[in-house]
């Protein structure tokens, strides 16, 4: 079986899961128009700094960094956005996540820095310059202040006319599995911002430069072997600095999402450590776009759950995590990795038991679902992956000869 087809398969039995819980526990909501929408706008930006953290990973240089260059890429977007409007904004986000990517680049490819000194680096001089010019550019002006913009303008969005009012109608009929279709297909046709359509492209854009194309085989070489690749005649410092600019720039779209489809203007600290969600979401991904997107539909949906019924939401999904770790924990032991197994099975236990012996999940704990669920999500399938063979050490020309 193709990896697409696997993917479509994990993405119906997902489905199927969620409506059987939704059936047993009366959570109505929890697959409902709303929450996808809610879902999906939580999903783009983890998924585009997961992809700025691919393009640069794939080229052997590891970007912790990402969050930094998502927090420039909501500086960019709230200024641009402001004065003229959101197109404009969102190039002037990716300009400023590519200033991010720029210096990643000259501490990491040229200096031959530290790949994880260098991300830090990043995320704290693009906190502080954030800080700074946000109360330069908007303290002044009606409606902003010293940390938050002006309300922003929304970009188009895009409605499919009839099959969004059938969706919404079939969806609230509340029918197995039919209905938890239907949300998701509303999610999709009613009011879907063209910054996610465009997000969407620029996943599967990259699948296909990247894995079809002379130019994608070249990049990846560099990060797999770039002695091998020099020999070849690649010029691997012009790919590699290449990689992390357009990590850059994918990390800054992702601060402009979040500036204007997923909030109504720029604020001091809305990225909230989701460029390390993207990173995350790019491991668990094995390092491929298609994987990425998944992951990040899971933390995303994860967030969309807590932000529509909240604690209800969260503790109907603690029944699904329950029974899945357990049938995870059956299957490790099955393949003999007793390690993951025993962890697998005390986590789904544990969720299982609080679900049993509660009837709804504190708001404190619901504040941090998604996080959770990255060190989950990490812990269990980390023996399954494959990162770059030189993803993260140092390279200087000559190194072939």
């Amino acid at each position: 079986m193709s990896r697409g087809a696997r993917l479509w398969l994990y993405a119906l039995a997902g489905l199927v899961a969620l409506s059987v819980v939704r059936t047993v526990t009366g959570a109505d909501d929890l697959t409902s128009a709303g929450t996808m929408r809610a879902a999906i706008i939580a999903a783009i930006p983890i998924a585009l700094a997961g992809l700025g953290g691919l393009w640069s990973e794939r080229a052997g240089v590891v970007n912790i960094g990402l969050e930094g260059m998502m927090i420039l890429g909501t500086l960019g977007a709230g200024y641009y956005t402001y004065y003229q409007g959101p197109w404009v904004g969102l190039l002037g986000a990716m300009m400023f996540g590519a200033i991010g990517g720029v210096l990643h680049a000259l501490a990491t490819v040229v200096f031959t820095v530290d790949h994880i000194v260098s991300g830090v680096a990043v995320n704290i001089i693009a906190a502080g310059v954030a800080g700074f010019l946000a109360e330069v550019f908007f303290a002044d002006l009606e409606g902003g202040g010293p940390t938050q913009s002006p309300s922003l303008e929304r970009p188009m969005s895009i409605t499919v006319p009839g099959i969004s009012d059938w969706s919404a109608d079939l969806s609230a009929q509340r029918w197995f599995l039919v209905s938890d279709l239907a949300g998701l297909i509303n999610a999709l046709t009613a009011g879907l911002s063209i910054f996610t359509v465009l997000a969407l492209l620029a996943l599967a854009g990259t699948g296909w430069l990247l894995w079809h194309s002379a130019f994608g085989l070249r990049l990846r070489s560099c990060g797999e072997s770039p002695s091998s690749a020099e020999t070849l005649g690649v010029n691997v410092y012009r790919y590699k600095f290449l990689a992390v600019t357009m990590s850059g720039v994918f990390a800054g779209f992702a601060g402009c999402y979040l500036a204007v489809v997923a909030s109504s203007g720029y604020a001091n600290g809305q990225t909230g450590g989701r460029g390390y969600i993207g990173l995350a979401a790019m491991i668990f991904g094995n390092w491929r776009p298609g994987g990425l997107l998944t992951g990040s539909l899971l933390f995303g949906f994860t967030e969309g759950a807590r932000l529509r019924q909240g604690g209800e939401s969260v503790h109907a999904l603690l029944l699904l995590i329950g029974v899945a770790l357990l049938a995870l924990a059956a299957w490790q032991l099955y393949r003999a990795r007793r390690a993951v197994a025993l962890l697998a099975a005390t986590v789904g236990a544990g969720a299982l038991w609080w679900y049993l012996a509660t009837e709804a999940v504190p708001d404190s704990f619901t504040e941090m679902t998604p996080y959770v669920a990255t060190l989950l999500v990490l812990a269990l399938f980390s023996q399954r992956l494959r990162m770059p063979a030189a993803d993260g050490q140092p390279y200087r020309r000559g190194e072939a000869g």
